[in-house]
């Protein structure tokens, strides 16, 4: 076996192997066993395999939370710190992160971590949330300042095709303009054309507005969603002639229109889990819309439905015969990998809805299309 392999198996293995494999790791990596063994060691003890805290053994003196997190950050790259600070929270739930404000505002903002902290907020003492509801901001701000610019883009306005953009956008970029433009720079030889001035379509502002009704379904499997979700909705907020409103259900549905410009408050106001009515949740939309002809109701759910279908599928035939735009989406997040029902996504879409798995940009791109 090569050196590489035997260190790798080495760290997979724990310090268990130590013995067996005495001379796997290096100075550095002793580090990175410890850092590694401080969070996974604590799967034996998950088994009842081991107990930490003994008297007379020989393992390596503990290291606190902090200097653990710190640690980790300066020997992994940010991608596997956010894994390792995300494990710490949500599946070994180690105390002294959670109980520690100061500690919990030193975490590095991920994704992730705001979905952990998302599900640990009921269990957290009322001392540590306001540390909490630091860190779930600083994560959703990256997240809205990668996407709104796509919005931005696709919602403010249609192509024109008669006046030409100086901000370069891929859905905005004019090919046959271009090759118009730049025939002049063909070389033959290489049978190529070289594009000195790429063209790109300007937008027209709308002035009719669109009402925007998202429809979430917050039951667990649909975290990474509910997220995403809640930052598209206050990115709409934002935009002119864009009305946005917002719900949430599982078997009940709240109205959270008032604070939808703000996603840190909708994410620490849902409560993931419980059952599913999307029958409830489309009549509730129903009587939100005002003008069928200008609104848009996205359903984001996984389609399974726990009360009888026939009220969900006749809610969606009505709205989508009075020419309401529908569009289910069993996924809204950065991968687009659904696990939803989809015997109950063929019946939606025989009523009307069109179903689909998106990411956020694509999603922009259907609104943009939809509201040209």
């Amino acid at each position: 076996m090569s050196t590489d392999k035997l260190r790798r198996w080495r760290l997979v293995l724990g310090r268990y192997a130590s013995e067996s494999m005495p001379q796997a790791l290096g100075r550095q990596d002793g580090r990175i066993d410890q850092a590694l063994d401080y969070l996974y060691g604590r799967e034996y003890e998950r088994k009842g395999l081991v107990q930490r805290g003994g008297s007379g053994t020989l393992d390596p003196s503990q290291l606190r939370a902090v200097d653990w997190l710190e640690t980790t950050r300066k020997l992994f790259p940010r991608d596997v710190y956010e894994r390792l600070q995300a494990d710490a929270v949500d599946r070994y739930q180690i105390r002294e992160v959670l109980n520690d404000a100061k500690v919990i505002e030193s975490l590095e903002p991920s994704q992730a971590l705001a979905r952990s902290l998302l599900s640990m907020r009921g269990k957290l003492r009322a001392d540590v949330l306001a540390a909490v509801r630091k860190v779930i901001r600083r994560s959703v701000e990256e997240i809205v300042q990668k996407l709104r610019q796509d919005f931005v883009n696709a919602l403010t306005g249609r192509r024109n095709r008669f006046r030409r953009s100086q901000l370069p956008s891929a859905q905005n970029f004019d090919w046959r303009a271009t090759v118009r433009a730049n025939l002049r720079h063909y070389d033959p030889e290489r049978q190529r054309l070289v594009i000195e001035r790429p063209l790109f379509n300007g937008r027209i502002k709308r002035s009719l507005p669109w009402d925007v009704i998202l429809c979430v379904d917050q039951s667990g499997s649909m975290s990474d969603s509910v997220m995403y979700s809640a930052v598209v909705a206050s990115i709409l907020a934002g935009l002119p002639g864009v009305n946005v409103r917002l719900l949430v259900f599982d078997t009940t549905v709240v109205d959270l229109s008032h604070i939808a410009s703000d996603p840190v408050e909708v994410l620490m106001t849902v409560q993931l889990g419980g059952g599913t009515n999307i029958g409830l949740a489309l009549e509730r939309c129903e009587k939100l819309v005002r003008q069928p002809q200008r609104t848009v109701v996205a359903l984001v759910s996984d389609m399974c439905e726990g009360a009888p279908p026939q009220a969900l599928l006749a809610a969606v035939r009505r709205l989508a015969e009075s020419r309401v735009r529908l569009l289910g989406l069993a996924a809204l997040d950065a991968e687009a990998q659904p696990i939803y029902d989809v015997q109950m996504a063929q019946k939606l879409a025989a009523a009307g809805m069109e179903v689909a798995a998106l990411t956020p940009l694509h999603f922009a791109e259907w609104l943009g299309e939809v509201m040209a």
